[in-house]
């Protein structure tokens, strides 16, 4: 993996050492498609919404109001693609592997970067995601499905409503991940820890009490085993914008593909209560 941004010379990558974080970026840019989770370990990575600036304070507006599912980490200035407090070199048109393009609430396009669609009136939020507290999880001896079976992490819309503001509403998102009832309560007091990408799980088993109706069938990402003694937990996600894009159908909108994360040179420590 990363293999564009192992090519390229000395001279390309500078005399000061190249962060993981940079590295996968840098690859991304030169077009490498990857799901990113476990990419660049101990680096925060983001979900992306992007929006006209006649849109942007309701939607930040929103975020505030639903912080489980859309912790803003980082928003550019109006027509700027950088974002410098998450990284010195980032450019939010070419830095993710897959974006998605939303015209009216309905997903048109899937390009590997977003050069085309850019405009002067566009403001870019980057949302925390969840594989933020993987290494936490990882660190505490829980094994990450998806990861193990090299997936992408299951994600399902569910009937929990977010709260309005403006045009902005809809259902919540969660990710899923499978553990032993003793290894749930860890992973509960772990993430408990990390409330700007997530925090604690909104859920635990019992996938039908929030609307899931087949846990085999995700609504994004990719199935997971779930072995006899395990009980699926659910933590609110960060797609949750773009389920609101489908309801909400704003004129225009951009987002990446879930999955493929804006990778940031923000370390996760950085995001961790004790």
């Amino acid at each position: 993996m990363l293999s564009a941004a192992s090519q390229l010379s000395p001279a390309e990558q500078g005399s000061v050492p190249v962060l993981p974080s940079e590295e996968a970026r840098r690859a991304y840019r030169a077009g490498e498609i990857a799901v990113t989770a476990g990419v660049a370990p101990g680096y925060v990575q983001g979900n992306l919404a992007i929006l006209p600036e006649k849109l942007a304070s309701a939607f930040h507006r929103f975020c505030q109001l639903n912080p489980k599912p859309c912790p803003i980490i980082g928003i550019s200035e109006v027509g700027d693609p950088r974002i410098p407090a998450l990284g010195i070199d980032l450019d939010i048109r070419t830095d993710i592997p897959l974006y998605r393009i939303w015209r009216n609430g309905e997903m048109v396009e899937e390009p590997v970067d977003i050069m085309k669609h850019w405009r002067d009136d566009l403001v870019a939020f980057v949302i925390g995601c969840s594989f933020s507290f993987e290494e936490a999880l990882v660190a505490d001896g829980l094994k990450i499905r998806h990861v193990e079976e090299q997936r992408n992490v299951p994600m399902y819309r569910t009937n929990v409503p977010c709260k309005s503001a403006g045009p902005f509403s809809g259902p919540m998102v969660v990710s899923m991940r499978p553990f032993k009832p003793a290894e749930a309560i860890r992973a509960v007091q772990i993430t408990t820890r990390f409330p700007s990408v997530h925090g604690a799980p909104v859920h635990l088993a019992k996938p039908e009490l929030i609307g899931i109706k087949d846990i085999a069938k995700p609504d994004y990402g990719d199935a997971v085993s779930i072995r006899p003694d395990e009980v699926p937990v659910f933590w609110a996600c960060g797609v949750t914008p773009q389920s609101v894009i489908l309801h909400s159908k704003p004129e225009f909108a951009i987002t990446h593909a879930p999955g493929y994360m804006l990778v940031t040179d923000v370390r996760n420590s950085a995001f961790s209560i004790q």
